[in-house]
């Protein structure tokens, strides 16, 4: 077995047993989640990672959901924009049924000064190899097309681990290609604890990764993973006819008999997979449904069942678009919050490393 193998079965099992417990003993945890904010949400984020941040919350976890915002800067030029994205996140998350509360916080991560304090401490735990190693980093290095690669990139996991240590965070819902963040925020946090909680209660939890269930959704061009730089997404906010004229120029195939068939017919699978995740419907039984009808009926299927799935969450985000104030104080409120908790963590941070004055 190999050690990525290994590591995959460990994270696979340790997130079944949270899952269940979590159901029992949701206060027990602590959900670190969130995105960077390059542009609006679409359905691959919804289905994908959106709907199950909204029933963590719901089942009483107290839950943190991050807004990524220095992180842009890492492949990002378009600076200009991350203020109307952040705003437009917020937008999407209350819409999709995120209740900020007590338990539930948004906040922009420039934010919380206390928690990105960390990053010095952090950085002397981690050798220059080991994050020129990060496979998640080479990635997203390749896949924005980066000829000059400044260190922002390189640290990008250590940030991550400060985003996930500050507020003690013990849950990362994550896919199978973000747990080499994950083990690295772990390697962080047990070597800190290692060398500075020796003989006393450590100060950090090790995080565990809540590994998604969803398959990965593809793009309507069946090929890629779902993304508006691609331009193979439908975004949250997309109208109706929006969303039907986007669906029919989605690929299919030249069989008339709708079969679902991953390995072979990629295309015609993630629209029946679409179907099955709005639905709730078996994806054999809906390919069996339409049978001969060919790539026009599963496609008009699909835009039946998203505009169906979609329509609540549409309607609450023109209703939350006309309160801009309204989602400032979400993101202050959750800013706020998140700053209490960063001080607290500093403090015992100083304390171990022997800083207090």
């Amino acid at each position: 077995m190999s050690e990525s193998k290994s590591t995959y079965e460990a994270a696979l099992e340790r997130s079944r047993a949270i899952e269940k417990d979590i159901q029992v003993n949701p206060k027990k945890y602590r959900v670190l989640t969130g995105d960077r904010p390059t542009g609006r949400l679409h359905i691959g984020h919804y289905f994908g990672s959106l709907q199950n941040r909204v029933r963590l919350s719901k089942l009483g976890v107290p839950t943190c959901i991050l807004i990524a915002d220095y992180q842009v800067l890492t492949d990002h030029d378009a600076f200009s924009m991350i203020s109307q994205n952040t705003k437009q996140l917020v937008i999407d998350y209350l819409a999709a049924g995120i209740e900020p509360g007590e338990d539930v916080i948004i906040y922009p991560h420039s934010y919380v000064p206390e928690a990105n304090q960390l990053m010095v401490p952090f950085l002397t735990l981690v050798t220059n190899a080991e994050l020129s190693r990060n496979p998640t980093v080479k990635e997203e290095i390749q896949s924005a097309g980066l000829k000059s690669v400044n260190a922002g990139m390189y640290t990008y996991p250590v940030h991550q681990a400060v985003d996930i240590l500050y507020c003690k965070g013990t849950v990362v819902p994550v896919g199978k290609d973000q747990l080499p963040h994950v083990e690295m925020t772990r390697l962080i946090a047990r070597r800190f604890n290692e060398k500075f909680c020796r003989n006393r209660e450590p100060v950090f939890p090790m995080p565990q990764a809540l590994l998604s269930k969803t398959p990965s959704i593809m793009g309507l061009d069946g090929s890629q993973k779902m993304s508006k730089s691609r331009g193979n997404a439908i975004m949250l906010c997309a109208t109706e006819d929006e969303t039907a004229a986007l669906i029919k120029k989605a690929k299919t195939d030249s069989d008339r008999n709708i079969t679902y068939d991953p390995e072979n017919r990629p295309e015609v699978a993630n629209l029946l997979m679409l179907i099955s995740l709005c639905t709730g419907e078996e994806v054999n039984a809906i390919a069996a449904e339409i049978g001969e009808g060919g790539g026009g009926a599963l496609k008009r299927k699909l835009t039946e069942a998203l505009n169906e799935t979609l329509r609540p969450l549409r309607e609450e985000r023109k209703r939350l678009e006309a309160s801009p104030d309204y989602i400032r104080k979400v993101l202050l409120d959750g800013a706020e919050k998140a700053r209490a908790m960063a001080a607290e963590t500093l403090n015992e941070v100083r304390h171990v490393m022997n800083m207090e004055i």
